[in-house]
């Protein structure tokens, strides 16, 4: 089954309120199939570091048994 990765930017009310708190209005998400994953991040580098990591993680359970899956 393939996995859609992607980053997506949020501004203003949809920036969590600690990151306004912080003067922030801006802030980036990771979503997985069109589903936010995790935190929000404050820079596009962060995000996309975790995007990576998403995209690692979901290559790795790809070439699993179906046994080896259902543990992880």
């Amino acid at each position: 089954m393939s996995k859609q990765v992607d980053v997506a930017v949020m501004i203003g009310t949809g920036v969590p309120e600690s990151l306004r708190a912080l003067g922030r209005k801006i802030c980036w998400v990771v979503l997985v199939n069109g589903e936010q994953r995790g935190t929000a991040f404050s820079s596009r580098v962060e995000a996309e570091e975790c995007r990576s990591a998403w995209l690692a993680q979901l290559s790795a359970n790809q070439y699993r048994r179906p046994e080896q899956a259902q543990r992880a």
